[in-house]
């Protein structure tokens, strides 16, 4: 697979000819269609306001992309702060090609048609109403992969918008259509590329979630408006005998950091487990970046520790250098860990913890060391009304424990 994708990449870099092409962009609207699995389309919407720049649109989600490169017929746009990127050739207006995640061997084709503003296309009205709570488990009954969500949902007419809250994080901004009977919502943050389809009754859904074109698995849902998944606080903690956490992982000019070193002494630190290719950390460390600017001068440090799964040292300390300089973090990013994300092998970098279960974790030390609570996953701006109520628990632990 990693030839083929090689030999594809050099493909696009030669390009179909080798006159000097100046094809660019058209400003306006493009539909964007990925291929998954099961004859399926993966759809999301763009706009072009220049050559050089544009907007991909989840619900009310709008992220700015500014990398896009020319090469003779080709086109090469990079997903902003993450690996992924398109690589495409202009046909007429639109552009057919494939976007690609070197480090994952991946590659998912795509097409985008220009002048076109249409998320889904409907065949049927829309026959029901999924706006409220959805009690949902993915991989039902299948050991080792079944887990428990919450859907949230708001539909108006036709569109459908929300997001699945999970035990570790929630699926972001997702946008679609009610069909008739059945539901279709989509997302694409640069990094993953969701679609859930499934078939609705009053008060039962079932459906698949695909992720690109890689992965699938079913989920069921039911009606629940009083459904609450188990407190963040309680999934991860330190294992019998401990009280501190202790690591010592290289930043980006090859020191060793430590909890140990002089800057941490006496202060309030948060542990941020995370990944510079995962989208609910970028969303985690949006806000962390705020907070610490606003509050760095109390007596509170944030340092992050990444597991990367770039396959070279180099790569991955070039994607955290492109991470912090992209979201203007100050706080220090460690390479924990590189070659591999899972999360067996994090563990074994923190044997203090029960268990890793969730990119990204907060870890809370107060002014003497001891852990003080630990917080597994994150939910992020798409979540409405958690991510208000994480900020305010959030913000007032820290400030409890400053004034300690």
């Amino acid at each position: 697979m990693r030839n083929i994708l090689v030999l594809f990449v050099v493909l696009f870099l030669c390009s179909c000819n080798n006159e000097n092409n100046s094809k660019t962009l058209k400003e306006g609207n493009y539909r964007v269609v990925l291929d998954v699995q099961d004859n399926e389309e993966l759809p999301f919407n763009i706009e072009v306001t220049s050559a050089n720049t544009l907007k991909i649109f989840n619900a009310e989600e709008v992220i700015e992309v500014d990398e896009i490169e020319y090469r003779n017929d080709s086109i090469f746009i990079m997903a902003p702060v993450f690996e992924g990127y398109f690589a495409g050739v202009f046909e007429g207006d639109n552009i057919k090609g494939n976007f690609i995640k070197e480090s994952l061997d991946r590659v998912v084709p795509f097409k985008a048609q220009f002048s076109n503003d249409k998320r889904f296309v409907t065949k049927d009205e829309a026959l029901e109403n999924v706006t409220g709570t959805w009690e949902t488990v993915f991989s039902q009954g299948i050991t080792g992969d079944e887990y428990i969500a919450k859907g949230v949902f708001k539909q108006e007419g036709e569109t459908v918008t929300g997001t699945f809250r999970t035990t570790t994080g929630d699926y972001r901004y997702l946008q679609g259509v009610m069909d008739g009977n059945t539901m279709k919502l989509s997302t694409f943050d640069g990094a993953h590329a969701f679609l859930f389809t499934a078939k609705v009754t009053d008060s039962i859904m079932e459906g698949t979630f695909y992720s690109g074109n890689h992965w699938k698995e079913p989920f069921v849902a039911k009606r629940n408006a009083n459904y609450e998944l188990p407190s963040a606080n309680d999934l991860t903690y330190l294992k019998e005998g401990y009280d501190s956490m202790e690591f010592s992982f290289p930043d980006a000019t090859g020191n060793i950091v430590s909890l140990k070193d002089e800057s941490f002494k006496d202060k309030v630190v948060i542990v941020q487990i995370m990944g510079t290719w995962c989208p609910n950390c970028l969303d985690e460390s949006k806000y962390y970046t705020d907070f610490y600017n606003k509050n760095k001068d109390k007596g509170i440090e944030i340092v992050a520790l990444a597991f990367e799964y770039a396959k070279t040292k180099k790569i991955a300390f070039n994607r955290i250098k492109r991470l912090k300089s992209r979201i203007g973090i100050d706080y220090p990013i460690l390479l924990a860990q590189y070659g591999t994300s899972d999360k067996k092998k994090a563990q074994e970098k923190l044997p203090m913890l029960n268990h890793v279960l969730s990119y990204p974790t907060s870890i809370f030390i107060d002014k003497t060391g001891k852990v003080r609570k630990i917080h597994t996953g994150f939910n992020g701006p798409a979540t409405g009304e958690k991510y208000t109520e994480f900020k305010t628990e959030f913000e007032g632990f820290v400030e409890e424990l400053i004034s300690e």
